[in-house]
């Protein structure tokens, strides 16, 4: 039998999954995250998990890394040539053999197209948005946070939320019932309160307190709140135009363009209004029909499916 492993590295967790050869998952396993970005140690500390995970999923299943046939892994943090190289130095110097690294965005496209050739919009704790066209040509947009300006993920999310509330009760600025909801939230009793949250951004709750200032955020725009509707034009703006690009820039050869969307800000959280906003505004912009799409399978799947069409 043939073994192959997906890896699929984000900032909180790392999936790992063994398949065969006919893509059925034989065993799984959850490690830490795996974005270098977010460790003292980087390249070594994440590259680190990812020999842990792998070795524990063999493990697991009976069999060592060298019954492995070929291991793809889309990982967060992988952005650029730099990134790229060096996680794949510090792999090989840890022992890992037949291995492809890629940024996660692009196990999107893999795992929720038909065809293999598509756009991925990502939004989850950060954005990325990524192609692969028919040709085999890939491309990632975004992914580099206020560099490339990535202004639709949950962490910056969260942060304008915060904004929008310091406004209205320190600054009189636009009045937003996300005042009353953070208030409640969080069993506030007067403003200075508020800004002790600050500091939870940056402890080991922080996954916590993102994700109720997001469902603050969403509840918002739900309710038509005037200030949480400008900051979703804002954000649609900039995603119809990351889509959009890949979409003039890339040969996608069918007469529709699919567009897989991922990530909890697009699939867990969305409303409605955000969501038929960022696909109208993204279909006027693009030169081809786009097919929008949620992903339903978990991100691995696109490993297995890459593996079998390109190093099989």
């Amino acid at each position: 039998m043939n073994y192959y492993i997906g890896v699929d590295g984000g900032g909180t967790k790392t999936a790992f999954a063994l398949f065969d050869e006919n893509k059925n998952i034989i065993c799984e396993h959850k490690g830490p995250g795996s974005n270098h970005e977010n460790m003292e140690s980087s390249f070594d500390g994440a590259s680190d998990i990812i020999i842990d995970g792998i070795n524990s999923l063999c493990s697991k299943a009976g069999i060592t890394k060298e019954n492995v046939n070929y291991t793809l892994m889309g990982l967060a943090g992988i952005d650029h040539k730099y990134q790229h190289d060096e996680m794949v130095k510090e792999l090989s110097a840890k022992g890992l053999k037949n291995f492809s690294v890629f940024n996660d965005g692009f196990l999107v496209v893999k795992a929720g197209s038909l065809s293999g050739a598509a756009i991925g919009y990502n939004c989850g704790t950060g954005v990325c948005c990524n192609a692969v066209d028919s040709k085999g040509r890939m491309l990632q947009l975004a992914g580099l946070g206020n560099f490339t300006g990535d202004f639709c993920g949950g962490v910056w999310i969260a942060e304008q939320t915060f904004r929008l509330i310091y406004d209205d009760i320190y600054l009189n600025g636009a009045k937003t019932i996300m005042s009353d909801f953070a208030f409640k939230s969080f069993h506030l009793n007067k403003r200075e309160d508020f800004l002790d949250i600050v500091s939870e951004f940056e402890s080991d709750d922080s996954d916590k307190y993102i994700r109720t200032f997001l469902d603050i955020f969403f509840e918002a725009v739900e309710k038509k709140d005037n200030p949480a509707v400008e900051l979703v034009e804002f954000m649609t703006d900039r995603g119809a135009l990351f889509i959009s690009a890949l979409a003039k820039q890339m040969n996608f050869e069918e007469d529709e363009i699919e567009v897989v969307l991922s990530g909890s800000i697009n699939v867990k959280l969305a409303s409605p209004l955000y969501l038929n906003l960022l696909k109208e505004k993204a279909q006027q912009m693009s030169p081809k029909k786009l097919k929008f799409t949620e992903l339903k399978s978990a991100p691995v799947t696109g490993c297995i499916n890459w593996i079998l069409q390109e190093y099989v």
